[in-house]
Order: structure tokens, then sequence, then C-alpha cells
């Protein structure tokens, strides 16, 4: 059994972690509000480049003039995942659920005889995967210095991906990062980016007829690589926001396990200690009674 010192020492230690998850939760949910609003603006901007796109891919007619961000390599047989989590832990399993999505696609594709490479944004990310796929891991981009996430970040990876694209690196590129929803629901999701996915309801939000000048080909030229960017910013800030709110909710239910657990051990300690003055008590009256 624990000493009285053991006990007192073990609960002052269980108090400091207390205050500082209670800090954390703190300064995650003042984070959280800007993150969700940042988020929140992307989309509507994300959601019209799509549906521009989709208009524009409508009225395109398939041929060798069809940009390549587009239209594809015309093979799948080499895939770049780009997967995207936080700088830092203490979030509960937010990174891992992301890692894990990325892991058991690569699994699958490299299952069906498929090539697979591998781009971590974020350490976590890359710490996890790296274990697996030491081999598939090609590029790192660490954004631990950044204190506001920027459109300049984005555009920085974009670059990569374009770049190991016109380069014949790949073939499909997915993107990975978890969808905001609330605070406690995070949704990890995996985007294709390359070749870009078009939905056909796209141009359905309005009956309006377009006359596009220049040519739908030359538009698509300039709008494709800046889809990449917008759909990379959007997954970074869906991210920020999915980060801080599962930060929030693991520090919200460390802090209760240590009431918990501060709780039975004060009672611990206090039992302790009746039976410790009880026995001393029990020794003394046996002593004057042999007297």
């Amino acid at each position: 059994m624990p000493s009285l010192k053991d006990l007192r020492n073990r609960i002052a230690s269980v108090k400091a972690t207390q205050k500082i998850t209670k800090a954390m939760q703190m300064v995650a949910a003042a984070k959280l509000r800007r993150a969700q609003a940042a988020a929140e603006a992307a989309r509507p901007y994300a959601e019209r480049m799509s549906q521009v796109l989709s208009n524009l891919a409508g009225r395109l007619t398939p041929g060798p003039e069809t940009p390549r961000l587009l239209a594809g390599t015309g093979s799948d047989r080499v895939h770049l995942l780009i997967v995207c989590t936080a700088e830092r832990g203490l979030c509960g399993a937010f990174n891992s659920a992301i890692a894990r999505l990325a892991r058991e696609h690569a699994t699958r594709l490299m299952s069906e005889g498929k090539t697979v490479k591998i781009f971590c944004v974020g350490k976590k990310g890359h710490d996890i995967l790296r274990r697996q796929f030491p081999d598939q891991i090609i590029d790192f981009v660490e954004l631990r210095s950044v204190r506001v996430l920027g459109f300049e970040h984005a555009d920085m990876i974009a670059k990569k991906v374009l770049e190991r694209f016109e380069a014949g690196e790949f073939d499909v590129a997915t993107l990975f990062y978890s969808r905001f929803k609330s605070v406690i629901s995070q949704i990890p999701t995996a985007q294709q980016i390359v070749p870009a996915e078009i939905g056909g309801n796209g141009g359905a939000a309005t009956d309006a007829v377009y006359d596009y000048e220049p040519s739908e080909n030359e538009i698509l030229e300039t709008l494709l690589p800046r889809n990449l960017t917008v759909q990379i910013f959007r997954a970074l800030l869906e991210n920020a926001a999915s980060e801080q709110g599962a930060r929030m909710t693991a520090m919200d239910n460390a802090t209760r396990n240590a009431g918990d657990m501060i709780r039975r051990q004060t009672l611990t300690y206090n039992r302790t200690r009746q039976a410790m003055i009880t026995k001393e008590l029990i020794e003394i009256i046996s002593g004057a009674e042999a007297l």
C-alpha cells in the first residue's frame, strides 16, 4: 500500500495536470471560433469554383487540347496521396483517423498492383505513416511555424504537386483531410483532385446560358491549377477547425478524468490516513493497558 506522502504527491501531480488540460481546453475553444469561421467562409468559394468548372467541362468537347488536369494522363498506375494532418498531438483520434484512412487507401491500391507515393503535410501524419510506408513518402511539408494559415501556404503545396504532375511522377492525386462538422464530429475525407472530379450537376444551380471568351480550354488551363490550390486551402482550413474541435473535446475529457482520479485518490488517502490513526490509537491503548 502506498504511503500517505506518495498519495499526496500523486494527488498534487494530477491536480497540476488537470490545470494544464483545462487551460488547453480554453485555448482550443478560443482558437476554434476563428478556425471554424475561416473554414465556413472558404466553403462557398470552393463549391462555386467546382460549379464553374463543371459548367465549363460540360461544354467542352473531349480532344487532344483538353487540359491534362481534367483529362488525366490516360492511366491510373501511379497514385499520389496528399495526407494533411496536424503539427501537434493531444487532439484525440484526429490525426490517427486521417492516417488510417490514407493507410487503408494505400494498402488497397498496392494490393491491386498500383504504385503509391505519399506527400505528407503535417508532422503527425508523417510520423504515423513512415512506420509502415517509409519508402513511399516522397515529400514532407511542415507548417509548425505558421501561426495563421494563408492562401500562400496552399499555393506552395499545390505548386509542388503540379511540378510532380508535369514531370510525370503520378497519374492520380487524392487529398486526405478531416472535414469539420461540429466540435464532437470531424469526418475523415478523401477527395480526388488530379484529375479534377467534376460533378454532373455543377451547373444545375441556374438555367442561365453562358458564352465564354476566350475558349473553354483556355479558361480551364487557368482555372484548374487555381482550383487545385483552392481545394488544398479548403482542406487546410477544415483541418485547422477539426484539430481545435478535437483538441477541445479531448482536453475536456482529460480534465473530467483527472477530476475523477483526484476524487478516487483523495478517498484512498483519507481511508489510509484513518486506518493509520486507528492503528496508532490501538497501539497506545494496548500499551496503556499493559502497564
